[in-house]
């Protein structure tokens, strides 16, 4: 078959026919996911009552999360949380390779974690399965490392427009999200994919937008000064957002028994939703029904009902709604459920927009709620992930509300750059930054990541002992091709020092000092080390602070294991970023 399709298939062609099949079944995915959350969701609330506490709210998320970590311990036996910074980790670390278990593990996982009550995300789910479709797909055609890329970001563009029936918005995410340094020509496959996935699923679901909403405000000069503090508002929320899930989750990394996390992820979520209602789930019903004017009824089967003839109530649930949020989410994630952020970040931006829109409008600057909602969706979007792109055009895309891109650009623009004075990652990629296994935009970078520091270690060096008279080692360095000699302790192997063939140049041609000088008399100090948890980038900079063509390999314990050459670090990144651009 690999045979008979290079003989009459050009690869550019193939690649386009693998990015229409890649959008096809990210779709596919995406409609699968989104339909079985939504029937568990069914069968177990459809007959709560509007006007009663319901207790159920502190049963069905824990089931839910322990059926999940069950389904992942015993059957799935691999970690498949975090989609996204799993994709992000694959393309940097693993050459673009994902598990084919991926491919349907995520979307059942997060099935029930999210039709429970998980307080999660389906996106990051759906995205991880569409990137295993593309990665699995290229491995089946024995495609190189940069196509392989590609269709990672195929599926993950598939995915996301699939999800949401937003093309663009998938596009734009695969590359501000996931980082790829793409070029024009790589920009066609993402196109197919989007466009085919978003078509198949308005061939599965109909013509209605994600968040139906049509009361659009026009657009007013005179609401930009609200507008940028609104974007400096989310900016702070995303870095509160973004921090805070990071500490939740250290916190919950301290606990080594599964079963612990799940008794306290467990019993955290399910008293947050009994509390808080509107954080069952993806939370897309709350989303719907404040941008429709009808934010009251979220207070229905809670303690709050009946208290909405203050204007201040809803305020103030909204406000603990988002200050809660994040602990229902990671505590989900944390205890054993599968999910993501995306619809946290939508749910919390939206809740964000609306409180800052009803305190002006008590104040009496009249803004409409609605599009502040909107433009909070956005802000926390690029906030939270980094990405102004993607929450403008996926927020007009969701809502059909192209005539709110000023809107959106403003307040997106402002809260991205409100958090990056705080944080330069964001929290997809923040815990590979924190190890340097993250691909940027950087392409120098980028390319860096991509080196693997075990291929450059070299071991044809002749080894010095401290004790060896000069006579032996002018022998030495007659029958190497080397001019630099690691001194290594004989007994603990661990490296002291170096001798360079011009530091004592002048003196190898006497006889006479062959006898009367050790090498411990000659070698110099080592200006570094280098060890082999070093990420790349660190290894550049450490050749750049000394100087050095040649810098020592060793352990945590300082035994000698090589030399790294930097002349070696840079044929091999001309090699790669010429395998890794067109031409």
């Amino acid at each position: 078959m690999l045979s008979w399709r290079e003989a009459h298939i050009k690869e550019r062609n193939f690649i386009l026919i693998l990015s229409f099949v890649v959008g096809v079944f990210a779709a596919i995915a995406a409609f699968l996911l989104k339909s079985v959350i939504h029937t568990i969701k069914y069968l177990l609330t459809e007959g709560f009552s509007h006007y009663t506490v319901n207790y159920w709210y502190l049963v069905f998320p824990a089931i839910g999360i322990f059926i999940t970590s069950i389904f992942v311990r015993y059957v799935v036996k691999d970690d498949i949380s975090h989609g996204v910074t799993r994709i992000l980790y694959a393309i940097s670390q693993r050459k673009s390779i994902l598990k084919l278990h991926n491919v349907w593990t995520s979307i059942v996982g997060s099935s029930i974690t999210i039709g429970f009550g998980g307080s999660v995300g389906a996106e990051a789910p759906v995205v991880l399965a569409g990137s295993a479709i593309g990665s699995n797909l290229g491995r089946l055609f024995k495609l190189d490392q940069k196509t392989l890329m590609l269709l990672v970001g195929c599926g993950a563009a598939g995915a996301i427009s699939g999800i949401f029936k937003a093309p663009i918005a998938g596009l734009v995410f695969t590359l501000e999200v996931l980082m790829l340094d793409m070029t024009l020509t790589a920009l066609v496959p993402l196109l197919i994919s989007s466009v085919t996935a978003t078509a198949f699923s308005y061939f599965f679901s109909g013509n209605t937008f994600t968040f139906e909403f049509d009361k659009f405000e026009p657009f007013a000069i005179s609401r930009i000064p609200y507008l940028i503090l609104l974007g400096i508002v989310c900016g702070l929320v995303s870095l509160y957002f973004t921090r805070g899930m990071n500490r939740i989750e250290g916190f919950f990394r301290r606990f080594k028994n599964p079963y612990s996390k799940l008794a306290i992820g467990g019993s955290v979520l399910s008293l947050l939703i009994f509390i808080f209602p509107p954080l069952y789930g993806e939370g897309y019903d709350t989303i719907i029904a404040v941008l429709n004017g009808h934010s009251l009824t979220t207070l229905n089967s809670t303690f709050f009902m009946g208290m909405g003839n203050s204007p201040w109530v809803i305020i103030i649930y909204f406000s603990l709604i988002i200050i809660f949020k994040i602990f229902a989410s990671a505590s989900t994630n944390a205890a054993g459920g599968v999910g993501g952020i995306f619809a946290p970040t939508l749910f919390i931006g939206c809740l964000t927009g609306f409180v800052v829109a009803r305190v002006f409008n008590y104040f009496g600057f009249t803004m409409p709620e609605a599009n502040f909602a909107l433009a909070g969706m956005s802000g926390l979007m690029s906030g939270v992930m980094h990405a102004p792109l993607t929450g403008i055009f996926l927020i007009a895309e969701l809502t059909g509300g192209y005539n709110l891109f000023m809107t959106l650009m403003i307040v997106a623009t402002v809260s991205y750059l409100t958090i990056i004075i705080f944080e330069p990652h964001s929290l997809y990629a923040m815990r590979l930054a924190q190890k340097g296994e993250l691909l940027t935009h950087h392409k120098d970078r980028a390319i860096l990541t991509m080196l693997n520091f075990e291929n450059f270690i070299e071991t044809d060096f002749v080894e010095l002992n401290p004790e060896m008279y000069m006579g032996e080692l002018v022998k030495n360095i007659s029958r190497s091709r080397r001019n630099l000699f690691p001194v290594v302790n004989p007994q603990s192997r661990v490296l002291v020092g170096l001798v360079m063939v011009d530091e004592v140049r002048n003196i190898m041609f006497r006889p006479d000092l062959y006898d009367r000088f050790k090498v411990q008399k000659l070698m110099t100090s080592i200006p570094a080390m280098l060890t082999p948890d070093m990420p790349m980038e660190k290894v550049m900079e450490v050749f750049e602070d000394t100087q050095a063509w040649y810098l020592p390999v060793v352990d945590e314990n300082k035994v000698y294991l090589g030399f790294m050459s930097k002349s070696k670090i840079f044929d091999s990144y001309r090699h790669v970023l010429a395998h890794f651009s067109e031409e």
